[in-house]
């Protein structure tokens, strides 16, 4: 059953969303707004990227010295092999967590390019 007496968003004709100037301030509003965060946020996210891959690298040339290291002297070889587990466990974590950094830089590589294209648009 229809009610036709009820007031309903295509009575009040607010479909035509290009003509309406509220909209575009606050659009233009809400997008001042968040380009200072997202881009601050890229950049936490660029220099966090960086010290991951630093840790990454200094974890595999300690990796590398405990292969060594256990080569070399047979008597030592369970206790660095305890280490070396350890390390290559930290190392899988450490992956993950630079994985995971450059998918959420490329999503904000997105919406900064959505923000900038939005503002390009609203001028």
């Amino acid at each position: 059953m229809m009610d036709n007496e009820s007031d309903t968003s295509t009575s009040l004709e607010t479909e035509n969303f290009c003509d309406n100037p509220t909209r575009d301030i606050l659009a233009e509003g809400f997008l001042r707004l968040l380009k200072p965060i997202v881009d601050d946020l890229e950049e936490k996210v660029k220099n966090t990227r960086l010290q991951q891959y630093d840790l990454q690298r200094q974890l595999q040339k300690t990796l590398s010295e405990c292969y060594r290291l256990s080569r070399r002297d047979d008597r030592n070889n369970q206790d660095i092999e305890a280490y070396v587990t350890k390390l290559i466990n930290i190392k899988h974590k450490v992956t993950v967590i630079l994985n995971v950094l450059q998918n959420s830089q490329e999503r904000l590589n997105n919406l900064h390019r959505q923000i900038e294209l939005k503002e390009y648009n609203l001028q």
